[in-house]
């Protein structure tokens, strides 16, 4: 008789991993499969910046969940207040007038006991002091809603959370392939790997991410020019979990012509760049756009680059900036804001060019119409509001405008040479397609039943995100809905005749 596991998880990123963490502290016998090797192992956590989202009455309840709580910088801190009504406005921002669906709910209301929860197991946090915060007389004010990141970013999430679920008795095997799910009388027993061997299991927890990493089903899905998208994450997340899903009924749920996208570094390489280090992947995003001004290659402007602050714009401009002529854009600054950037446009291998006058710049950028490009700086120059003051610490009213497109806020003339810019196309992260589930994470089948001993939690799980994504979200998603599986694959295991080795 072969060996049967309580929970086998399919995926090791952070879904994964939490979900295995639930269920370990419930005291099931729990297997972790990855299809990645040790060092690729994490899914794409490892290629995150580790920030999360979630709702919090007071900046004190940000210090149970502190790496550092003596940080002498702390007591300077304005961590200002994220409410569960301000997250949900958030997230109804991008829901194209629906309202908020059930994985929404739940995302929001359980967003910040499943922090306090991980900071129980040893996952602790740093506020993000160079991303999210300003300066200010003597203050440092946090904006965006968007306070905290995991200490040492995606890798420390993943190590910390791996080393949690280890700490509990669960067993991660990597270079695992997953390749299909085992039914029987209706219920997933276990699971089929690559090498046609099989594991046998109570339950199964599908972890292993969306589809993005699929260029067909990307075009499929997505849209024909989503082809030509970077992928900024792991090369293996590539619908295995979600076909296997759809194959024995499970219903097909979410946005699917949505994704969590972002302007990259135009001359990286796929998958994030992976003979880098994993700490240095994040660095060929560029999303200090609402500091300067984003160029097509006709030369115009094509998005409104100070609406709102990038936390809440980003992943709609990573798919505007895949729309323009070339799949490419320019993001052009001048050297006012060159200590405000972000530190990737700092990075080794960041691609600009820079010139001392803007026509010397523009005639340096290779396919940009230099002299249209000209023109639309020169009337955007023109139209700044000089009688406002620039205050990049909130959504300052700074405005200016070309061609009839308005720059909302922080728009300050292109006047201090040298200048610079920055070529960017369109890169994707993770896909809002996903799986039906229900409210204890089981997979449902198209007529809404449960699939008996089939869960769901991360990239897999569709209608958490429609049309777009306040940063910091999709890592608590995860960790959300991981836990809500991890806890209910669990349920009914009690007595049961089991044997692992």
């Amino acid at each position: 008789m072969s060996d049967l596991w309580d929970v086998i998880i399919v995926g090791s990123g952070n879904a994964g991993l939490t979900a295995g963490i639930a269920a370990c502290e419930k005291g099931a016998k729990v297997l972790m499969i990855e299809k990645a090797d040790q060092d690729m192992a994490g899914g794409n956590t490892k290629y995150t910046a580790g920030a999360m989202r979630f709702a919090y009455e007071t900046s004190e309840a940000l210090i149970p969940l502190l790496s550092h709580p003596d940080d002498p910088r702390v007591p300077r801190a304005n961590f200002g207040t994220y409410t569960e009504d301000k997250f949900k406005a958030d997230l109804l921002g991008f829901n194209d007038g629906a309202p908020l669906t059930p994985e929404q709910e739940t995302l929001v209301s359980k967003s910040y006991a499943t922090m306090h929860w991980l900071a129980g197991h040893g996952v602790t946090y740093e506020p993000i002091w160079d991303r999210q915060s300003f300066e200010k007389e003597g203050e440092i004010i946090f904006w965006g809603g968007l306070t905290l990141a995991a200490e040492n970013e995606g890798v420390g999430l993943f190590e910390m959370e791996l080393a949690a679920f280890e700490r509990l008795g669960g067993q991660l095997r990597t270079n695992t392939e997953f390749a299909d799910l085992i039914v029987k009388d209706g219920a997933v027993c276990g699971v089929i790997l690559a090498d046609g061997s099989t594991l046998d299991a109570t339950s199964v927890i599908l972890a292993c991410g969306g589809f993005e990493s699929s260029t067909q089903m990307r075009a499929d899905l997505i849209g024909a020019e989503w082809k030509h998208a970077k992928v900024r994450g792991t090369p293996h997340n590539t619908g295995d979990g979600l076909m296997a899903a759809w194959a024995i009924g499970a219903q097909k749920y979410g946005r699917f012509d949505g994704c969590h996208a972002t302007p990259m570094d135009y001359f990286m390489k796929d998958f994030g760049n992976l003979d880098i280090p994993h700490g240095e992947r994040k660095n060929y995003r560029k999303i200090s756009y609402f500091l300067g001004v984003m160029l097509n290659e006709n030369g115009a402007r094509f998005v409104d680059e100070g609406i709102d602050f990038r936390n809440y714009t980003y992943a709609q401009f990573g798919r505007a900036v895949l729309q323009q002529p070339g799949h490419r854009a320019w993001q052009i600054f001048d050297a006012k804001v060159f200590d405000l950037l972000y530190a990737e446009y700092r990075f080794h291998d960041a691609h600009f060019e820079q010139a001392d006058d803007l026509p010397a710049l523009l005639a340096k950028c290779d396919g940009l119409d230099a002299d249209a490009a000209l023109a639309t700086l020169t009337a955007y120059n023109a139209s700044v509001d000089t009688a406002v003051s620039f205050d990049p610490t909130v959504k300052d009213g700074k405005s200016a405008g070309s061609a009839n497109l308005s720059k909302s806020n922080w728009a300050q003339r292109l006047d201090t040479g040298p200048y610079r810019a920055f070529p960017v196309t369109g890169g994707i992260t993770f896909t809002y397609g996903g799986l039906k589930i229900s409210q204890t994470g089981q997979v449902l089948d198209t007529d809404g039943a449960a699939i008996q001993g089939l869960f769901a939690c991360g990239e897999l799980v569709g209608g958490v995100f429609l049309n777009g994504y306040p940063g910091g979200s999709g890592l608590t998603s995860g960790a959300v809905f991981g836990r809500i599986a991890g806890a209910a694959s669990v349920e009914g295991l009690e007595g049961s005749d089991r044997s692992v080795s």
